[in-house]
This record gives C-alpha cells, sequence and structure tokens, in this order.
C-alpha cells in the first residue's frame, strides 16, 4: 500500500492549517472543529464535527459519505440533524476529500480493500467520537458509506446504537457487462498491474455533467450547488471508478451480502432506498433488509441516488423515517 501526499492544501489539509472550502450558497456551519487524525497506516483523515443546536442533546451522528464525496457537499445536513438536536461528526475516506491519496493523480479514487476503510473507521472512533462527542452514537451512511457500514459492522456496533443508510451501494444498478464477467477481468487487470486505469467516466466528476438526465439527484438548485463546489474546491473530488476502486467494491458487496456475514450485525438499521435510483440496486436491498434479523427497509418514489440531496418533498420524508428510527427504543426490534 502506497501514501502519495501532493503537499498541496487542495489535497490534504494539515492540523495547522485545515480549512473548509466554500462557495456562494453553502455556508459552513457556525462552531465547526475541523481538524485531522492519522490511520494506523499513516493515512491522513480529514475530519469536522459540531455541537447540537438545540438541547438536551440526542447524541451524536456519524456521518459516513459516498464514492467522490467530501465534508463541504453536506453542510446542509449538517445543518438539518444539528436543529433536530444531534451532534455530528463527519470525515473523508481516504483516497477522497482531503485526506491522504493512495495515487499521484488525486481523480483516481483508489483502494485496494474495504479493509482499509476500516482503519480509517478505528482512527476516528478512537481519536474524535469517543474522546469528544456526546453519547448515544449513531450512523447515517449514503451509498459506499452504508456499503462500508454493513462491511465494518461488527467494528461499528461496539459504539453505534443504530445505523440509517441511504441508497446503500450494496449491489449495482446496472453494468455494461455481466457481474460475473466485471469481476474477473477487474482482478485480472489488478493481478497485471493497471489498478489505477479508470473504468468509466475519466477524470470528470459527475457533478460537472449537465444536469439533464443525471443520475443522482431531481433538485436543481442543490445539483448546481454541489457541481460549483467540484468546481472551486481543487481536488477534493474524483472522476470515474478505477479498476482497484471496482474491485473493492464488488468483494465488499460479496460480503455483505454473504448469509454468514450478514447473520452476525446486531446494530439496528434501516435502510433508505431511493424509488428512481439508478446507481444502487433496490432488488439487492430489498432481499438484503427482509434477510437481516435487525433490518428494516423504506423505499421513496421518485427520488434519485443522492437522496440526502433530493428536492424538499423527498428530503422531508427522509427525516421523518429518520426521526421515527432514531435514537429509537430498545424495544423496537
Amino acid at each position: 500500500m502506497t501514501l502519495v501526499d501532493s503537499g498541496s492544501e487542495t489535497i490534504l489539509d494539515t492540523g495547522e492549517s485545515a480549512h473548509f472550502f466554500e462557495v456562494a450558497g453553502n455556508p459552513v456551519p457556525d462552531n465547526a472543529r475541523l481538524g485531522v487524525v492519522e490511520a494506523s497506516d499513516g493515512f491522513r483523515i480529514r475530519y469536522a464535527r459540531w455541537d447540537a443546536k438545540i438541547k438536551p442533546t440526542k447524541g451524536t451522528i456519524l456521518l459516513l459519505h459516498g464514492r467522490t464525496e467530501f465534508i463541504e457537499k453536506y453542510f446542509e445536513t449538517v445543518d438539518d440533524l444539528r436543529h433536530r438536536g444531534f451532534a455530528v461528526l463527519t470525515f473523508d475516506w481516504r483516497g477522497q476529500g482531503g485526506s491522504s491519496r493512495h495515487t499521484g493523480n488525486p481523480r483516481k479514487g483508489y483502494v485496494e480493500s474495504y479493509d482499509e476503510f476500516g482503519l480509517d473507521l478505528e482512527a476516528i472512533l478512537q481519536n474524535v467520537l469517543l474522546p469528544d462527542c456526546r453519547a448515544p452514537y449513531f450512523a447515517l451512511g449514503h451509498s459506499m458509506g452504508g456499503l462500508i457500514a454493513l462491511y465494518h459492522a461488527q467494528l461499528l456496533s461496539r459504539q453505534i446504537n443504530r445505523m440509517v443508510l441511504c441508497a446503500p451501494f450494496i449491489g449495482f444498478a446496472d453494468l455494461p457487462l455481466p457481474i460475473g464477467l466485471v469481476r474477473f477481468s477487474s482482478s485480472i487487470l489488478m493481478a497485471l498491474g493497471f489498478g489505477e486505469l479508470f473504468v468509466s467516466g475519466g477524470e470528470r466528476p459527475e457533478e460537472r455533467r449537465p444536469f439533464q438526465n443525471n443520475g443522482l439527484t431531481g433538485d436543481a438548485d442543490r445539483f448546481e450547488r454541489n457541481r460549483r463546489l467540484m468546481m472551486n474546491s481543487g481536488d477534493l473530488g474524483l472522476g470515474g471508478p478505477t479498476v482497484a476502486w471496482t474491485r473493492a467494491k464488488l468483494k465488499a458487496q460479496e460480503v455483505v451480502n454473504d448469509p454468514e456475514h450478514f447473520v452476525g450485525i446486531r446494530t439496528p438499521n434501516l435502510m433508505v432506498g431511493a424509488g428512481d435510483d439508478a446507481i444502487s440496486n433496490n432488488r439487492s436491498t430489498e432481499v438484503l433488509a427482509a434477510s437481516m434479523r435487525c433490518g428494516s427497509l423504506v423505499t421513496l418514489p421518485g427520488a434519485r441516488h443522492e437522496i440526502m440531496q433530493e428536492k424538499d418533498r423527498i428530503r422531508e420524508q427522509l427525516w421523518a423515517a429518520f426521526e421515527a428510527f432514531v435514537p429509537g427504543s430498545s424495544d423496537q426490534f
């Protein structure tokens, strides 16, 4: 495993100069605490946390991003949670946002195994969540963040009481090739040393493409806000998936969908499906939620993949489901 640090603050903030990237219409929530922790293998992970806006505080939400995402994209969500009585802790996964990269090209999201994300979680839990954040603890994950939460459910179960997982990426909605062929070809390319190749999309982030027919959100204003973030925040965003990222994703999905794994998940979790999701496979989510002892599912009609970035009417449904589930009580499961 190789860590690459370009030395540019647009790639990685240091503990002394950590800062946010601001654009019009996306203000930093007040009283933020921003910093960097180091994982056990040397990767530096940028994090931010906020206290709740109202009292009594209901606990702390660990907010887990999807692929290509970073802290600034969730400022609105952070404020939504704070006004509901929760403190918030969030961070950039290795390989994206303001955290360390594997490769010299910051646009290439690269990870060889989801075990690496467990090192990020360990660093955040031990160095920030437990010493600095008020219990009880809950997780709110999107897409890849939801998959990571399920993959590392045993690790999270030591502290996390409940999880809400939006459009968890436990299966691909659509692939140009049969899934078996994608698994085989990605493994061969990795063995040949081509893990850094883009599988699709190149260096151009999804949000830099036109709003029309995008698969992320039906809200034009939020899409434009996120596009401005991608355009003006240096190299926080990513391009298309790489061979290594794709192979790691497929292996993680296999693990999470294996009964030997999910039967051991004890943390109550609510999966929130996007009815018009063109990225995550809704059928896979339905099957897994029905198979788990402590899983449940609600699907929001008309929602695209990024539910927390959707239109107000959809986000209101999300928050209604969230508030019915978190903080919850022991007799609900």
